[in-house]
Formats: structure tokens, C-alpha cells, sequence
């Protein structure tokens, strides 16, 4: 069984090269305060546009150590204030990853609860549609499954699909461990032959 807590000593930089552009949130969901890296497993939520119920609903339902992932098609209602922040903190989610936006930001930032949104607007959302739990839901671009390995930091947010969870893990500690034993005249070594070899195949000269 793949260690979760792992994940939150390897960089978002070091899963991108591994996994990939597509499993990489686009760069409009940054974070909300300079937070550390978390990492946890998704639970997946859908909201109306202009409706927060699904995610005021789901602090109650995720389990501890999970991060909040939320799809909701809107930027001009506010899907969390500062009391649902603070709810959620208490009860162990490790944080918001949201296709949307929040409000009162001072407060969320004075609890130390790690956001990662499109920005912050001061109009609530209402709370009179249903959309759904734990279900697939796209998010910054990245199609999210429940129980997907969620990891943000200030580089951005990387989902790690958990039938890969392993093997990435796996990779990401080998490539870190690599790095670590490059001395920087090595990397520069190692990178000019391969500039020049790229620049030589599509012939280029000085």
C-alpha cells in the first residue's frame, strides 16, 4: 500500500516530469497564501455554477487526510468562506483544490488553511442545487478520480492517478535521489552535450 504522506516531500516539478502535461492543473489554480506542499487523496466534488452546497456538504463527508477537489464551472460566487475553511481544517481535510473561487481570504490565511483556487470574490454562492460526491470530476483541466494522489505546492497542483500511485512514488524518490547526487558542474556537463546535441540535429550552427 503506497504511503500518501510521502508524497508531500516530492516537489510537484519532479511528478510533472514524470507524469506528465495532462495530469498537471492549468496555471490558473494557484495558491491562496504562501501555504506549504500538501498531499492527500481527492474527494471529488461537483457544483452548479453559482451554487456552493455540494462542498458545504462534502467537509461533513471526507474522511481525514483527504484535500477537497471541487469542478464548478464559476468565477463569480464565492464556493467557501472563512467558517467552512476553519470546519474543514478541524475536521482533518488537508485542504481546497478549486476549479472557482473563495472568500474572506484574511481569515483563511490567518488559520493557516492551505487553498489553491482561481482567485477570491467577497459574493457567496447559494446553496439550492445538487451536484455530486465522489464522482469524476475535471478540475484546473485534470480529469480527477476519487482517491487520486492530490499533491500542491507553489509550483502548482499534480493529480497522480492511484492505480499509479506506487510507481510514481517509486520514481519520483529515485529521480530525487539522482539529483541530489549531481554537483551542479555534472548537470552543466550533462546538459550543454545535450543542448548541443539538439541544436547539431536540427542544424543549427554558430
Amino acid at each position: 500500500m503506497t504511503n500518501i504522506d510521502a508524497f508531500k516531500d516530492v516537489p510537484t516539478t519532479t511528478l510533472a516530469d514524470l507524469l506528465g502535461r495532462e495530469q498537471v492543473m492549468d496555471t490558473g489554480i494557484r495558491p491562496l497564501w504562501d501555504s506549504p506542499r500538501i498531499a492527500g487523496p481527492a474527494y471529488t466534488v461537483k457544483c452548479a455554477p453559482g451554487d456552493n452546497l455540494m462542498l458545504h456538504a462534502a467537509i461533513y463527508r471526507a474522511d481525514p487526510g483527504s484535500v477537497i477537489v471541487v469542478e464548478s464551472g464559476d468565477t463569480d460566487h464565492a464556493l467557501a468562506g472563512g467558517n467552512v475553511c476553519a470546519v474543514a481544517q478541524r475536521r482533518g481535510i488537508v485542504g481546497f483544490v478549486v476549479d472557482g473561487v473563495i472568500r474572506d481570504l484574511a481569515e483563511v490565511r490567518d488559520a493557516g488553511f492551505p487553498v489553491f483556487s482561481r482567485g477570491v470574490i467577497p459574493i457567496p454562492g447559494a446553496k439550492k442545487k445538487l451536484g455530486t460526491l465522489g464522482q469524476p470530476a475535471r478540475v484546473g483541466g485534470v480529469l480527477i478520480h476519487a482517491g487520486d494522489i492530490v499533491v500542491a505546492d507553489e509550483e502548482g497542483v499534480v493529480v497522480t492517478p492511484s492505480a499509479k500511485a506506487s510507481g510514481t512514488l517509486s520514481g519520483a524518490r529515485a529521480k530525487l535521489a539522482k539529483e541530489a547526487d549531481e554537483t551542479l558542474d555534472a548537470w552543466e556537463a550533462n546538459h550543454r552535450a545535450r543542448i548541443e546535441k539538439a541544436l547539431s540535429e536540427q542544424g543549427f550552427t554558430d
